[in-house]
């Protein structure tokens, strides 16, 4: 049974720090993959209440939401479209300092001011992507892209 996340102080880099090996424990020993993305979801969205934080999965050449923790979201995203899509078009990570100054982005929620996507990467495929907003401008950057590309590296024996 897992224990509650401890919330951590300090740096974000210190967040990360401290939080990586908390989710290993979540991981270790899961191996289906909405049980470790549902879990991964849950801790960031815990340590650093992030507006929304979510899988999309890619199914029959579209992004289907998976899970995540936020307000409701966009079901479907083609590639290319939006952030998420360009992430998965692009195969790497997008940090978007203001959303609406992202040339075709999908507003699911108007108070998502800035984003970061990961892509889900499994060898030389990607199966997804994360997914991050916040409600403030120019919220991430290279620390976030640093750690939680390692996070969603942590995934890929599920995935």
């Amino acid at each position: 049974m897992a224990e509650d996340l401890h919330l951590i102080t300090g740096t974000k880099s210190e967040q990360y720090e401290a939080l990586i090996p908390q989710i290993k424990g979540l991981l270790d020993g899961e191996p289906d993959m909405i049980a470790n993305l549902a879990n991964v979801c849950a801790a960031l969205h815990q340590q650093f209440n992030w507006l929304w934080v979510g899988f999309y999965l890619v199914k029959y050449d579209i992004l289907v939401l998976g899970p995540f923790q936020g307000p409701v979201a966009c079901t479907r995203i083609r590639m290319g479209k939006g952030v998420c899509g360009s992430s998965w078009e692009q195969q790497k990570t997008l940090i978007v300092p203001d959303v609406e100054a992202f040339p075709g982005h999908i507003a699911c929620s108007s108070q998502s001011k800035s984003e970061i996507v990961v892509p889900l990467k499994k060898g030389n495929s990607i199966l997804g992507v994360l997914d991050v907003d916040s409600t403030q401008l120019n919220h991430f950057d290279t620390t976030d892209q640093y750690y939680l590309e390692q996070i969603t590296a942590l995934l890929e024996p599920c995935l």
